[in-house]
């Protein structure tokens, strides 16, 4: 696995779908070795899960340098090693996806998660390269992965290549009694924000919406942001700078207290103007929370009409969309139960690794793709 951050999955979508993979293709047959950045995590070696091992390589860690310059260590060291097969995640590292198979005869799968050219950190430059490895992504690999049927749609209608569909997963929640949020500053009901602050998240249109909240529901609930900065750290400085009051700040949070966070938010906002599927968005709706969701394609696929919608990048309808289920408890819970068992029916990652294995035997057992 090529192109995640590391392991274990402190935060971030791409690593959390990693580790879920890793934890159950040796089910399938396979054994899995994880590339990671020493500025995630200090792993190195057993990963502590049978067949999984983690291996540890340097890279340049700014926002431009990091995820290429490890993915081209990582690849020409997975050349000195027997695996038969390298699996890429995401757009940028997807771009060396040929390497393996040019120098290695090895068989490269390329797993798209979203269309990271479109991401606002991204300068033009950055937009091009990326764009880029978007054509990579659909002409280099054996197979290409998409995780929503609005990535899929894409692929076919711009790049008039056959993709495979797999979508994220859950787990079955455990729902947890509010042991620990007072740790974080939390003491009152509460609405939850889960991603990592920066801007196509939408963070910046919460905060604009909370501030224009009507000061009794102000008063009666916080805001809860849990996430923090990648590489866009003057971004999440301005959010926690010009924040009102009532909005709690507690950085990334991961394990039992985010199920904690999950299992009592009276509304999970996800506000972003970019995704592929989330699955910040996802275990919400597993943990039967009510979620009010940004219009674009991928967030109304993984709600499957089963979340509250409002227009995308308009803060004015976001702040309308909050108080009327801030003050409608009922709908609150209606959507929360109807989301739960969307979600618990369609998605699931058993299932997606099992679709995972079945995609590397045909990818080993077939003839190799022409490039």
């Amino acid at each position: 696995m090529i192109g995640q951050k590391g392991y274990p999955p402190v935060h971030g979508g791409i690593e959390k779908h990693v580790a879920e993979l890793a934890s159950r293709l040796p089910g399938h047959g396979f054994a899995v070795e994880i590339y990671s950045r020493p500025h995630y995590s200090s792993l190195d070696g057993d990963s502590g899960l049978p067949a999984v091992t983690v291996r540890k390589l340097r890279s340049i860690p700014t926002k431009h340098l990091d995820a290429i310059s490890h993915t081209v260590a990582a690849t020409f060291d997975v050349l000195r090693r027997p695996a038969p097969l390298v699996h890429y995640h995401a757009l940028g590292p997807g771009l060396l996806a040929g390497v393996p198979r040019w120098l290695g005869r090895r068989r490269t799968i390329v797993t798209v998660h979203g269309l990271d050219w479109q991401r606002e950190k991204w300068g033009p430059l950055a937009r091009g390269v990326l764009r880029v490895g978007e054509w990579a992504s659909a002409a280099l690999p054996d197979r290409t992965i998409v995780v929503s049927q609005a990535l899929a749609a894409h692929y076919r209608e711009r790049h008039h290549r056959g993709v495979t569909y797999i979508p994220n997963g859950i787990e079955t929640p455990v729902l947890r009694a509010p042991a620990r949020l007072g740790e974080l500053g939390v003491d009152r009901p509460f609405v939850l924000f889960v991603a990592r602050l920066v801007p196509e998240k939408g963070c910046h249109l919460l905060v604009d919406a909370w501030r224009d909240l009507p000061g009794d529901l102000r008063d009666a609930y916080q805001l809860v942001v849990a996430g923090d900065a990648g590489f866009t750290h003057g971004y999440a400085d301005r959010l926690r700078r010009e924040a009102p009051p009532g909005i709690v700040f507690p950085g990334y949070v991961h394990g039992e207290l985010l199920a904690e966070l999950y299992s009592s938010a009276a509304l999970m906002v996800l506000p972003s103007t970019l995704e592929g599927l989330s699955i910040s968005l996802l275990e919400a709706m597993a943990h039967a929370r009510c979620c009010l969701v940004s219009d674009i394609p991928p967030n109304v696929e993984a709600a499957g009409g089963n979340a509250a919608l409002f227009a995308s990048g308009d803060a004015g309808d976001l702040r309308r969309a909050l108080v009327e289920l801030l003050r409608d408890a009922p709908r609150r819970d209606r959507l929360g139960l109807a989301a739960a068992a969307h979600a618990r029916a369609n998605y699931d990652w058993d299932r997606v690794a099992a679709q995972t294995a079945a995609l590397y035997r045909e990818a080993l057992s077939g003839s190799p793709k022409s490039i």
